[in-house]
């Protein structure tokens, strides 16, 4: 089945900035035209180059995952940094199959919008596929998929279940993330406690929607920049609690022990058991913004 994949740099506005347009330009289209060889190493067509990225479809499930693992090894194994200045560059994938619709060269269609935004979603360095991509491999190609959870795409009416494609063997051990049992966990009937900067906050099953964000409306309020004024929703929902972000720059979510977040970007996941919210930027970055969560039994 025809398979999409969107790739994107992260960071390029950064890279503009600091190395100026004509530099900076010149740098991302050498770039791309270079990734791009690899996508057509592994029978893939380039639609087109996105300034920033690559928009490249596939005739075979393994074909993308194959490429897009040979791209992220590529740059791991041979840095490239903009302008010999700052940090390597990395990129970040969406992986789709479905139907395809060839119009004057372009390629529209549901699997398209779906690449786009699992691209979006993911973090430097990852991949990420729904189960359709998973579906189509090998019991042996489909070793290093990692369940994230169904998450609703952006203009998608139904969860999408999500995986990130764990392609670094290294790493695995802190990616084995939240797996199946965490997102499809029984109905749960505990409360819901979140906290931040001496508040605490109480959600029961069926209880009133919550909202985080910088307002002082919020039922939460948390008072930083890179803080939306209604930055992201805690309701109860099909007995699960579904934290969705709609923020402006994102929400970082960590479960349990997981150093690995799931990013939300104007999409939703479950909480269960317990962990940490990040709002606006990873729990990382100088005095992030977190919030605390726990689903009591």
């Amino acid at each position: 089945m025809p398979t999409v994949v969107f790739a994107d740099l992260v960071g390029s506005t950064g890279i503009f900035e600091r190395l100026g347009d004509e530099t900076a330009g010149r740098f991302v289209t050498q770039l791309t035209t270079a990734l791009s060889k690899t996508c057509e190493q592994h029978s893939g067509r380039v639609v087109k180059l996105l300034g920033d990225g690559l928009f490249v479809v596939f005739a075979r499930e393994s074909d993308a995952i194959d490429a897009c693992v040979a791209i992220q090894r590529r740059l791991v194994e041979r840095p490239v940094v903009p302008g010999g200045l700052g940090n390597p560059v990395q990129m970040q994938m969406g992986v789709e199959s479905g139907e395809v619709v060839e119009i004057e060269g372009d390629c529209y269609g549901d699997a398209v919008n779906s690449a786009a935004r699992l691209a979006d979603l993911a973090g430097a360095d990852q991949i990420l596929a729904t189960q359709r991509v998973r579906d189509a491999l090998t019991p042996a190609q489909q070793e290093p998929f990692r369940s994230i959870g169904p998450m609703y795409l952006r203009g998608k009416t139904e969860a999408t279940e999500v995986y990130r494609v764990e392609w670094q063997p290294e790493r695995d051990a802190d990616a084995t993330v939240m797996g199946v049992s965490m997102f499809k966990a029984p109905s749960q009937q505990g409360w819901l406690e979140i906290s931040a900067y001496g508040q605490t906050l109480k959600i029961e099953p069926r209880g009133e929607r919550l909202t985080l964000g910088r307002s002082t409306t919020a039922n939460l309020a948390v008072n930083d920049s890179r803080v939306s004024r209604i930055h992201a929703t805690v309701e109860w929902r099909g007995g699960h609690y579904v934290l969705g972000d709609v923020s402006s720059f994102g929400t970082w979510v960590y479960m349990g022990n997981q150093s690995e977040p799931v990013v939300l970007r104007r999409t939703e996941c479950y909480l269960v058991g317990s962990g940490v919210i990040a709002l606006g930027c990873d729990r990382n970055a100088e005095a992030a913004p977190l919030v605390t969560f726990t689903v009591k039994a």
